[in-house]
């Protein structure tokens, strides 16, 4: 049966389940290479980019997007610090809706208290390199020959239509965390990392959402699925 209990406005199960993915992440940040493997494949883009030829409603909007990219590609967006800031940003806002306490309590399973709250930067970076890695293996694999160049053409289109899309849902459904990106082009990249993020989006929205007291309910869930691995 469905735990549909309430804290405030948000159902247990929900609390556990984002808790959970939260906790995971903190107790084995190495696995995020694996999600974002998981999600930055071949045969998706190529899904994304077939959607974006049907999809004619949004393709002048999509253009707009398109030509945003690639003044941001010019700018350098795609290297590994902007894929750094863009994480980071994420988590210094889930942190900033932590006290000093909750903190402590979150991550003292890991290490102590000033070392965990460190855990963010290593989080970051494992997220940066694991993002980079994989589209630079897309790239070399994809771009070897004249068949290869034009797989690589289409996968572009398709990754930037994966981009776009996403940024897109993100400014639906998260619009706290887009206002964060946006100004920087940062949610261009939010497509690469957001395998590794969502759990900590899907947290601050709760906290902008439905207030404080369902995000600490989150929290002490986060703390004792971590301190049960003690």
């Amino acid at each position: 049966m469905v735990d549909m209990v309430l804290v405030g406005n948000i159902a247990t199960d929900e609390v556990k389940d984002i808790a959970s993915r939260i906790a995971h992440i903190i107790i084995a940040p190495e696995t995020v290479k694996g999600m974002i493997n998981g999600a930055l494949t071949v045969p998706l883009d190529m899904g994304y980019l077939a959607w974006g030829y049907l999809d004619t409603d949004s393709r002048f909007s999509h253009q707009t997007q398109r030509i945003r990219m690639v003044t941001a590609i010019r700018h350098d967006i795609l290297n590994y610090q902007n894929i750094v800031n863009a994480a980071q940003k994420i988590l210094e806002l889930f942190n900033t809706y932590l006290s000093e306490s909750q903190q402590d309590t979150a991550y003292r399973s890991v290490m102590s208290s000033v070392a965990g709250r460190m855990l963010a930067t290593k989080l970051v970076t494992l997220i940066a390199a694991a993002a980079l890695e994989r589209v630079s293996f897309i790239v070399a694999a994809d771009s070897k020959g004249v068949i290869g160049t034009v797989a690589m053409a289409l996968l572009v289109g398709g990754m930037s239509e994966r981009s776009i899309r996403t940024a897109q849902a993100l400014e639906a459904e998260d619009p706290e965390v887009y206002m964060l990106l946006s100004p920087h082009d940062y949610d261009l990249l939010y497509f690469l990392i957001e395998p590794a993020v969502k759990p900590f989006v899907d947290a601050i929205h709760v906290r902008f959402t439905q207030g404080s007291p369902a995000f600490n309910r989150i929290i002490h869930e986060v703390g004792e699925r971590l301190n049960a691995r003690q």
